[in-house]
């Protein structure tokens, strides 16, 4: 006879996946933490593919896919939205493009250890890929709130370059592709969000310009910097 597989009750397994949560934590906030190995992974993963193959009321699919997104909203909402909101300015932008990368490292680690939920649970529920459920939950807690703050911070800047200032142009493009990755796969947030006001402000800052040129210019200068 085989040996008998143990069942593993919910609140059992999922304390199990909470330690390996925990460690991910601490290696995103850059904790002193040895990395993952592949025998905790494989720990992980094959925790959370039990839990899924047991049968009948042992089967802890649909609760599992729950956790997965309660986690990270959990994350969020402890840890990512206070940071950002206690930053403003440059400062801010500077933490939310880091939070973003840490986000999208947390769910690429999630995603491996919860791989069994997307090759079946969620093919047979029609239901949004982990991925997509990541990148939604960023979305819907972070972004929501953040990006008006982030595209008047952004406007600043570019206006500060046309000035003639310096100013941390790598800065810059990773914030204005914060709109674009929200857009998943579309660019309806980046123009809706972002470019609209960009335009809106690059003719107001010409137009104020052009005006202070006719003010103060000879006709020929003015006609020069028109040009330029």
């Amino acid at each position: 006879m085989g040996q008998e597989i143990k069942l593993i009750e919910f609140d059992q397994g999922w304390a199990d996946m909470q330690k390996g949560i925990s460690k991910l934590k601490r290696l995103l906030a850059g904790e002193a933490e040895t990395p993952f190995s592949t025998r905790e992974y494989m720990t992980l993963y094959t925790t959370i593919y039990n839990m899924c193959i047991q049968k009948g009321p042992y089967d802890h699919s649909e609760q599992l896919y729950n956790k997965y997104k309660e986690t990270l909203e959990e994350y969020i909402t402890s840890t990512v939205l206070p940071s950002l909101r206690e930053k403003h300015d440059k400062f801010m932008l500077k933490e939310l493009v880091q939070r973003w990368l840490n986000h999208k490292l947390m769910v690429k680690w999630l995603v491996r250890f919860f791989h069994y939920l997307d090759r079946y649970f969620i093919n047979r529920r029609s239901l949004p890929a982990l991925n997509v459920v990541g990148l939604t939950c960023f979305l819907d807690l972070v972004y929501e709130e953040m990006h008006s703050k982030v595209k008047d911070v952004v406007l600043v800047l570019i206006d500060q370059e046309r000035e003639g200032e310096q100013i941390d142009r790598t800065l810059l493009k990773n914030s204005v592709a914060i709109f674009v990755d929200m857009g998943m796969g579309e660019m309806n947030r980046y123009q809706n969000d972002f470019e609209v006001y960009l335009l809106q402000g690059t003719t107001s800052y010409y137009s104020r310009k052009a005006a202070k040129w006719i003010g103060e210019d000879t006709c020929p200068d003015y006609l020069l910097k028109a040009r330029a």
